[in-house]
């Protein structure tokens, strides 16, 4: 009796094994469809298949604590946690090796990731971590991913966001990351209509504790990568502060000096001229451009918020080059079509280029690709360690290259080029004007003053953007930072010279019609 009692559980046991095993090759044939697919370059439904995956996995039965599956480029875990859960740190030396993982990683949870599910539903919770050793299932524009590794985590029973004790993943590699910028990104579903996905840096805040290690401390569970970018010139982490202290003072010195010329203008109650509603359409478009990049690193992890202040940040910078060009035009105007200057609702006209141009723009952009604007990380490089240190400082900014290429670089480039010609015309015009007379030393002084004021309003300091290379780019950081953060206040300057100059006009024809007044 005893012996068929034993044969019976036996035969319970084997059973209930045998269904353990055939549950857990589900998430496994889930993975070899994934692979097939990675070989065969099939992109049918990658995120309904990455989706079954993860769906099996959470919902799959196994004995013990954990299960760990694997193939030829993809290895999952699942794990059974309970609400006293104390933390969980992952390492691939702990971990059976997968063939196409030749360089290790690691995943460290922090005990807050339960604490929210655990509050609303307190039972057993699953952990499960996704690892690609490929990028094929995660391609965005112009992405390279360090090594190729994308490895993920998702937890049962909601999302889990805002930690404030981070989830730290490692990336370790045997290649120099010199000429490059890593930045930890997550994937983030939706954001592209060319793919299911885009990188984004988000929540995720990157460092290089040695040099063939990248840390990732991120707020979020998702999938995780490293993204590679090129970057011939990474600024020294030490020049920061001053750059920072150089560029909070002068942008702050401009904002005021900006409103102060506007309410000038404003408390003089003059209708005044074309040239002078161009100088106030200048200022109020440096106004706004100083005030958005103060905010920029202020907001660069506040999400939504940060992605319309970039695209601020942007309409105000494309407005001030556009009305920097057209005080170029207009200058233009007054020395070669000296009398014969009149155009029709002038004004109305310029004020639909510099400011409609811009805005149609940015509003382009936005209505085409949402993830063209959002968090900018500019890498610094540690020269003061041992030489491979490298850290990254976040604004909100465009992230797209060829955006940044073309309607910041590039569209900088023709304004700075146009106003140069047409500075290079104002100084031949100036010189041959007072050749042809004698020219006291007061009056050349004053031509010297106004052509400076002129190489000022025409913003052609702003072509120092292009020196950023070799033995040029510590120079041409500190002038760059210095001209153009202070740049509202030198066209205060302008304008109390150029109102002094006509309050003394205005003066010395007074005095001279009281002298003929009073001649007998």
């Amino acid at each position: 009796m005893d012996d068929h009692r034993v044969f019976f559980l036996c035969l319970c046991l084997m059973i209930a094994h045998s269904d353990t095993v055939e549950e857990s090759q589900e998430p496994l044939s889930w993975m070899k469809t994934l692979e097939m697919m990675s070989r065969n370059r099939n992109v049918t439904s990658l995120r309904g298949l990455i989706r079954g995956l993860e769906c099996s996995l959470l919902n799959t039965s196994f004995g013990g604590k954990n299960l760990t599956l694997q193939t030829h480029s993809i290895q999952t875990l699942a794990f059974k946690l309970g609400c006293d859960f104390t933390g969980l740190a992952l390492s691939s030396a702990t971990l059976e090796r997968v063939p196409q993982a030749s360089v290790p990683h690691a995943m460290q949870f922090p005990a807050e990731l339960t604490q929210n599910a655990c509050r609303t539903r307190p039972r057993e919770l699953r952990l499960i971590c996704i690892y690609f050793f490929t990028d094929y299932f995660f391609q965005s524009i112009n992405s390279s991913l360090l090594n190729n590794y994308v490895l993920g985590a998702q937890l049962s029973h909601g999302h889990v966001n805002n930690l404030s004790e981070p989830i730290n993943i490692s990336f370790w590699h045997n290649r120099s990351l010199e000429g490059y910028t890593a930045t930890c990104v997550f994937w983030k579903e939706g954001a592209s209509k060319d793919h299911w996905g885009v990188w984004s840096p988000e929540g995720c805040r990157t460092e290089q504790p040695s040099p063939s290690q990248v840390l990732c401390r991120c707020n979020h569970l998702s999938y995780f990568a490293v993204l590679m970018q090129l970057s011939p010139a990474p600024i020294p982490a030490e020049l920061l502060a001053p750059l920072t202290y150089i560029s909070l003072v002068g942008c702050s010195i401009s904002v005021v000096a900006s409103l102060l010329t506007i309410l000038l203008h404003f408390q003089a109650r003059k209708q005044g001229d074309c040239t002078t509603h161009i100088h106030m359409n200048l200022h109020a478009s440096v106004l706004l451009l100083n005030v958005a990049f103060l905010l920029s690193p202020v907001l660069a992890r506040a999400g939504a918020a940060c992605t319309a202040l970039a695209a601020i940040l942007h309409f105000a910078l494309l407005s001030c080059l556009t009305w920097m060009a057209i005080e170029g035009f207009n200058l233009y105007l007054l020395l070669v079509r000296v009398y014969n200057i009149y155009i029709r609702r002038y004004m109305l006209k310029l004020c639909a280029v510099g400011w409609g141009v811009p805005a149609l723009l940015v509003l382009l952009l936005l209505v085409d690709q949402n993830s063209v604007y959002g968090p900018h990380t500019i890498p610094l490089f540690d020269s003061r360690g041992n030489g491979t240190g490298f850290q990254n400082h976040s604004i909100c900014w465009v992230r797209s290259r060829w955006v940044h290429n073309i309607l910041v670089m590039g569209y900088g480039g023709l304004t700075s080029l146009f106003n140069l010609v047409v500075l290079a015309w104002a100084l031949w015009a100036v010189r041959r004007l007072r050749a042809q007379e004698k020219v006291p030393g007061t009056r050349a002084c004053r031509d010297s003053v106004t052509v400076l004021g002129l190489t000022m309003l025409l913003g052609t300091t702003w072509a120092l953007a292009f020196f950023s290379f070799g033995v040029f780019l510590l120079p041409q950081l500190f002038l760059f930072t210095i001209f153009n953060s202070l740049y509202g206040f030198f066209l205060f300057l302008w304008f109390c010279s150029q109102r002094c100059r006509s309050e003394a006009e205005v003066e010395a024809e007074m005095e001279a019609f009281s002298s003929s007044q009073t001649m007998p």
